[in-house]
């Protein structure tokens, strides 16, 4: 995987604790598998060796290994490779592998390749540091033929320069394995981070991917088939002792009862996503909450999927950073249908059952699809194959292409105001959208039947179009999609308006997680005792992420305090998510969260320690410093908060946040001339988030330049044209300055996109009276 700077953020990572360590490194494998039920992948063989066959024979393109001359595929006799001024030596020595390449200090180092990760199409290399940490190099082996580009060494980020004090370098935290990658590349993977010592004890039951990473722990299944063979009967837990039965017990098929349709359908409704959600555990852009996972139990119970954000996902829902496929297949018509991973994938070896358009043949009829009429491409070409129309592909780790499962219908008439890709003009990279459009109109007649599309609505929604509001209701209510109506519910927080809440308390009781889980969020809107009294219930909620969703989003109610059964309410929900962070407790995100909670409970010099223990742990993220600065605000420190924050920017001096929160202590500390300069460049930094500039306004408009105030409103009400704050001002400082019929086209404004605001009804109607006075 390949982290990008803005995606830090979105990696912080809810853990829980509750993981025994065994001090014996050589016999920790085989007490886990007694501990927890794992018996490894020989247990398997002698009974399913046509799926053993199959698991082995896959090469698994993401498994982990011991590097060795068996499995490291990079040429490490004597080779060098250049990138960005900085050469790096691949060579043997000993029977061990070692790359000398630059450091955290800027300097050459030799380094230890200890493991390989991947095979196909490329290959990564660990080096282990003190502490048991493992970090990802950058260096790459590029396995694909060398007649396809492939045998050579490469970057994982390209031709980008990152250098050691780069948040993304190498021996830093988003580079870490025992945090970032472990989980998915072996099976019963254990963190088993100390946070006292600070130390890892990652443990595995098996060093790859095996049967048991998807089936679940097999003792009592293999204690059943020893039973079953002599003869015996033993009561065992689950379906023949399976922890999860993958096998779905409806015996459902899929016909075509329509024929003019020709698209099969399930002639049983599909029950559940339990298949689905274990793919996801790692196949899904996700966190995890809870390290103690359960097969067959919710994903959301140990995991939280990224729902289509921005930076994740184009508005319309096509994948844009490294999401996998779990987000996209949530919104799909597939996924709707009942198809699972499995009605394409043989999950053993993970591949496809057919190749090209007679896979999508077996539910979609070719005398329907098939046809030049449908695709409307020379069918010999790889214009005529169903995945390039409707599952393009987006190339990852440089090398890497993957495919977008949300199975979509090509939109070019919306790329140009969505800005986003589309199919038509990935493969005819010379021609423009429009040209694409015109063809796609003359040859179907009306795109998806003339309907709004969800990324039209996402698209206004980021950006809290009010327009936007209805929409995003009716597919919060709508029959859609869980992905697609979890995003729409987590978009309505934008919108503190009477329509939206009703619309988060109707689904708060939603029988799908995803959805309760996507709405706790949304109600940060409501006052928080209002808050508390709406969402308590899902501190109980049956899903351990919906508790620690509805725990974070009421840390507030602690300084407020609580009494009785809400108090203990409150508390043990929100013990569950101080746990979910001391796992993570190697991350400075987690500590950030903790220094949160130990504000809210009145607790400064604990809160203090957490920032500080952030800012130990990754200098370079400067949020940390943002939060220390602002307790110091709290307490009046405004001296310690200003030297926080210039230590900020000196660690990033382009971000934003830190120049405003800089000149709000200039503000504080009536340095006027200061604050201005630095809301200023908040505001020219990120023209995007329109408090910045608001406040910039403010300043100006404070110290007698209301002009300027005016026109540096005007200029970014074209940025954000419903922002509630920018068109209240632009009102009233108009009217100030007697401009009542100025004045009133912003008033007006307001009413007509916030009619169940009063306040602006009145300011309004302010207005008119004092225009009606003039006259």
């Amino acid at each position: 995987m390949k982290i990008k700077r803005h995606e830090i953020l979105l990696f912080f990572l809810l853990l829980s604790i509750g993981c025994e360590r065994t001090e014996d490194k050589n016999v920790r494998d085989s007490e886990l598998r007694v501990q927890f039920g794992y018996v490894g992948r020989n247990a398997c063989k002698d009974c399913h060796k046509l799926q053993y066959d199959l698991f082995i024979g896959s090469d698994h393109d993401d498994a982990m290994d011991v590097a060795n001359e068996s499995t490291v595929l990079g040429d490490f006799n004597e080779t060098t490779y250049t990138h960005l001024g900085v050469t790096s030596r691949f060579y043997k020595k000993n029977d061990h592998f070692y790359v000398t390449t630059e450091g955290p200090d800027g300097q050459l180092h030799d380094y230890h390749v200890t493991h390989t990760l991947g095979i196909r199409p490329l290959q990564q290399y660990l080096v282990e540091f003190p502490g048991g940490r493992y970090q990802m190099l950058p260096l790459c082996w590029d396995t694909r033929p060398k007649k396809h580009g492939g045998q050579r060494w490469f970057h994982i980020y390209g031709q980008e320069r990152i250098a050691p004090n780069d948040i993304l370098f190498w021996t830093r935290m988003a580079q870490n394995y025992n945090y970032m990658c472990s989980e998915c590349h072996s099976t019963h993977v254990r963190k088993n981070y100390d946070r006292f010592t600070e130390t890892y004890f990652t443990t595995w039951s098996e060093i790859d991917v095996s049967c048991e990473a998807c089936h679940g722990p097999g003792s009592e299944h293999v204690r059943w088939a020893d039973a079953a063979e002599k003869g015996q009967k033993i009561d065992t837990q689950g379906y023949l002792g399976l922890v999860l039965r993958l096998k779905e017990s409806d015996n459902a098929t899929w016909i075509f009862r329509d024929q003019e349709k020709g698209t099969a359908e399930r002639t049983v409704p599909l029950k559940n996503r339990n298949l689905i959600d274990m793919c996801g555990r790692c196949h899904a852009r996700r966190t995890i909450v809870h390290e103690d996972y359960e097969h067959g139990t919710s994903l959301l119970d140990t995991h939280r999927p990224g729902l289509l954000e921005e930076n994740l996902y184009f508005a319309d829902g096509q994948i844009l950073e490294e999401v996998y496929v779990y987000g996209s297949f949530l919104q799909s018509k597939m996924y709707m249908a009942g198809v699972t991973c499995k009605d394409c994938h043989e999950p053993h070896s993970g591949k496809i059952y057919l190749e090209g358009n007679a896979l999508c043949y077996r539910c979609h009829m070719p005398a329907q699809f098939a046809l030049r009429s449908h695709h409307f491409h020379d069918p010999e070409q790889s214009g005529g194959l169903c995945v390039e129309c409707h599952m393009p592909e987006r190339t990852y780790m440089v090398v890497d292409p993957r495919r977008d499962h949300s199975m979509r219908v090509p939109r070019p008439d919306l790329s140009e105001r969505l800005e986003t890709p589309n199919a038509c003009i990935k493969c005819h990279a010379s021609k423009s959208n429009q040209w694409a459009t015109e063809f796609v109109k003359k040859w179907y007649d009306k795109l998806e039947q003339g309907e709004i599309h969800y990324g039209e609505i996402f698209y206004a929604g980021r950006r809290h179009y009010v327009e936007a509001q209805d929409d995003l209701i009716e597919l919060a209510n709508d029959n859609r999609a869980p992905m697609i109506r979890a995003t729409a519910l987590h978009l309505l927080g934008n919108y503190p308006t009477t329509g939206a809440l009703e619309t988060l308390r109707k689904n708060i009781q939603d029988p799908d997680p995803l959805i309760r889980a996507a709405t706790v969020g949304s109600f940060a809107m409501v006052e928080v005792k209002e808050r508390f009294r709406l969402i308590k219930s899902l501190l109980k909620d049956p899903v351990r992420l919906v508790r620690i969703a509805a725990a974070q989003s009421l840390v507030e109610v602690l300084s407020l305090g609580l009494s009785g059964s809400d108090e203990q309410l409150l508390q043990s929900a929100l013990e569950e998510y101080k746990q979910s962070q001391y796992i993570n407790a190697d991350h400075e995100t987690a500590h950030l969260n903790l220094g949160v909670i130990a504000l809210h409970q009145g607790d400064y010099a604990e809160a203090e320690s957490c920032y500080k223990k952030a800012i130990e742990i990754e200098p370079l993220f400067v949020y940390s410093y943002i939060n220390l600065a602002d307790l110091y605000r709290l307490q009046g420190r405004e001296a310690d908060a200003e030297k926080t924050l210039q230590s900020a920017l000196t660690v990033d001096p382009d971000l934003a946040e830190i120049h405003h929160a800089l000149g709000l202590a200039y503000v504080r500390q009536r340095q006027v001339d200061k604050a201005l300069t630095c809301l200023k460049n908040a505001a020219e930094l990120s023209p995007e988030t329109a408090r910045f500039t608001y406040v910039y306004a403010i300043g100006l408009s404070s110290n007698q330049r209301t002009d300027e105030a005016i026109q540096v409103l005007e200029k970014t009400v074209e940025l954000h044209p419903y922002d509630r704050d920018i068109l209240f001002s632009l009102a009233t400082m108009n009217r100030d300055l007697n401009r009542i019929d100025t004045a009133l086209v912003y008033a007006a404004k307001l009413v007509n996109y916030f009619p169940d605001d009063l306040s602006y009804q009145q300011l309004a109607e302010q207005l008119r009276a004092l225009k009606d006075y003039e006259r």
